[in-house]
């Protein structure tokens, strides 16, 4: 059973996340997107409460704006990024590769399929992995010191 401080977090987490691509709404939809948020992928490879954190996040964001496609697939692909990026937390680099893959596979491949627009599927695939790269390696790489530093001094706090 997780402790209370640990619920906390996963909440904050996942209200950041969808208070972030909410209000950054016409980039965070769409065929042509950079869902800022998900800089924050970053933050399963230092606390396991941001796997639930990111998912219920996205979930709550894709509840408020997203198609049915992204309130299911979409926030099934987060929860399995976050989950890859906790296995994978060794080396920052390789564990970014889930959500980028895994976004602009499953994303833009519903994007292309089925909400009618009119790039084709592949194109869908290759701005969302574009923005998704943006987004955690452009934003959240930086972040990443920060989420070193938050740790080591939550570390020193305990001791």
């Amino acid at each position: 059973m997780w402790k209370k401080n640990k619920i906390v977090h996963a909440a904050i987490i996942a209200a950041v996340y969808a208070v972030l691509t909410l209000a950054l709404a016409p980039v965070s939809f769409g065929p042509v997107q950079c869902r800022v948020s998900e800089a924050l992928c970053i933050l399963p490879m230092f606390f396991a409460e941001a796997v639930p954190g990111l998912a219920i996040g996205c979930l709550i964001a894709n509840l408020c704006i997203g198609s049915i496609y992204d309130i299911i697939f979409g926030t099934i692909a987060t929860l399995v990024a976050a989950f890859g990026i906790r296995l994978c937390r060794k080396n920052k680099w390789i564990a970014m590769l889930f959500p980028v893959v895994l976004n602009a596979v499953v994303v833009g491949g519903y994007i292309g399929l089925f909400t009618g627009t009119n790039m084709a599927v592949w194109l869908c695939m290759c701005s969302v992995g574009a923005g998704e790269a943006v987004a955690c390696y452009g934003i959240g790489m930086p972040l990443c010191g920060l989420a070193e530093k938050l740790k080591e001094s939550l570390q020193e706090d305990r001791k």
